[in-house]
């Protein structure tokens, strides 16, 4: 018996040490807890440049978090959407922009299946956002909390190399001279992808050209009120952009404000097509923001 006391010593610190782990292991995590973490390079150090870091293993809806607004804030437990899948292709993999929260990743796949199923074509998806969310280096000023997703009209692409997926030639739907769609290329089938992606229930909003817009609103004579939450927004001709919802649970989240009664095919949309009120240019670029406190730690080195 005098031998077993090390023994049993060493039982109770294994079982202890068990116990925590566990606790650590499946116990809520604090929000600093649920930002991924780096592992150490070969010289020790931690690396910071979060858009080279691979993710940890996709986490649930519960443990995602957008932090701050869609154009100023970041996103912690981003999920990958796969860069090919059912229905879909994922183009422009090289800008590392194919990460969002879990419902984001969900929708796309969701649609593509859809789309698939109605035999619309293969979408094109683009930029969600980057690993850690945040401000791109170029181009969109939003996609930076893993809630906006872009989808090219262009429903007619054959599965290509990814090599073969960078490019940003996609064709416009829009003759921008008159403003008005382009018969030829945009129709039934882009008519009823865009449907198909305002009628999702997780869905905010979905943005296309005034034209795309208009198109809409002169051919639906059935149930319109889907075309609440298509939106007007300048460029969008070639591409669509889906906004989801702030997820039930996130608090950090900033949603944008309600969209409206009625199917926006009034002034507000005709507004659109008037001479501008000021010259291009006129007004002084705006200043960018500082992004939410709690984005400062994730977004580090960007």
């Amino acid at each position: 018996m005098k031998g077993s006391r090390p023994v049993m010593a060493r039982r109770w610190s294994f079982a202890v040490l068990t116990i925590l782990c566990g606790v650590w292991i499946t116990g809520d995590a604090t929000a600093a807890d649920s930002v991924p973490r780096s592992a150490p390079s070969a010289s020790g150090a931690v690396p910071t440049d979060f858009s080279t870091v691979a993710l940890q293993p996709p986490m649930t809806s519960l443990s995602a978090q957008p932090i701050g607004s869609y154009a100023n804030g970041c996103i912690r437990g981003a999920q990958t959407l796969p860069p090919e899948g059912t229905g879909y292709q994922a183009v422009n993999l090289s800008r590392n922009r194919n990460h969002g929260h879990p419902d984001t990743v969900a929708f796309v796949q969701d649609l593509a299946r859809r789309a698939q199923a109605e035999r619309l074509g293969r979408l094109a998806v683009g930029d969600i956002s980057k690993p850690f969310g945040g401000r791109m280096e170029s181009g969109h000023a939003s996609h930076q909390i893993g809630l906006d997703v872009d989808v090219w009209f262009d429903l007619d692409q054959p599965p290509l190399a990814r090599d073969a997926r960078e490019r940003t030639d996609f064709p416009t739907m829009v003759n921008r001279q008159t403003q008005r769609v382009l018969p030829e290329r945009f129709g039934p089938r882009q008519a009823r992808l865009l449907r198909l992606a305002a009628t999702s229930p997780k869905v905010a909003r979905v943005f296309v050209n005034p034209a795309i817009k208009l198109a809409l609103c002169q051919s639906e004579h059935g149930d319109r009120s889907w075309l609440n939450t298509v939106r007007p927004w300048a460029g969008h001709d070639s591409h669509f952009h889906v906004r989801m919802n702030c997820p039930a649970g996130s608090t950090a989240c900033v949603p944008q404000a309600p969209i409206p009664p009625g199917d926006g095919c009034g002034q507000d949309l005709l507004s659109w097509f008037e001479p501008p009120k000021e010259a291009p240019g006129s007004r002084p670029p705006k200043a960018i923001p500082e992004p939410p406190a709690a984005c400062l730690e994730v977004l580090a080195g960007h």
